[in-house]
């Protein structure tokens, strides 16, 4: 004759896969503000363009960034920076653009998410205008240019002289 399990070890049996899986939903947002707070994993902070503007030009000196795109899965686009490359001045707010370009005959949303190498540059590389704050919509076979305004921070370490954007691009539709 089988025996009934005792009440506790139903209620343990029960309340171990509900914690896991709110552990597990709560794992994004909790890794997320760490990598703001840290800096890790490549992720670029915000800046306001009055923040920006109170920056002191370093004209001594010299950074290199680079600039790369990649679609994600083999999504419907096209994308691609304007430039692969600029010379820029810390301190100095400057502008590039991407191209995205929507291949499907409906409406496409993306999101592009960014990085920055090497990692202890992410702290210094701030963007005041991004297409990647929000979600893009594409009405059909639609391209436009997508403009990146940022400024690296002054205090950028002297023996970074090269520095890479890059953003991958996800499609957001079903």
């Amino acid at each position: 004759m089988a025996q009934a399990l005792p009440r506790r070890q139903v209620l343990k049996l029960f309340a171990i896969p509900v914690l896991m899986f709110g552990f597990g939903y709560l794992l994004v947002p909790f890794y997320n503000v760490f990598c703001e707070i840290t800096g890790l994993n490549g992720k670029t902070g915000r800046m306001s363009a009055t923040e920006a503007d109170t920056l002191q030009t370093d004209t001594s000196r010299l950074v290199k960034v680079q600039f790369v795109a990649s679609v994600n899965q083999n999504g419907p686009w096209e994308f691609h920076p304007d430039q692969t490359s600029m010379m820029v001045h810390p301190g100095k707010p400057y502008t590039t653009r991407y191209y995205a370009h929507n291949r499907l005959d409906k409406v496409a949303v993306s999101q592009s998410i960014p990085s920055v190498v090497p990692i202890q540059a992410t702290q210094y590389f701030k963007k005041t205008e991004c297409f990647c704050f929000v979600e893009q919509q594409f009405k059909p076979l639609e391209a436009r240019e997508m403009p990146v305004t940022f400024v690296i921070n002054p205090a950028l370490p002297q023996d970074v002289d090269t520095i890479v954007l890059s953003y991958t691009l996800f499609s957001k539709n079903s």
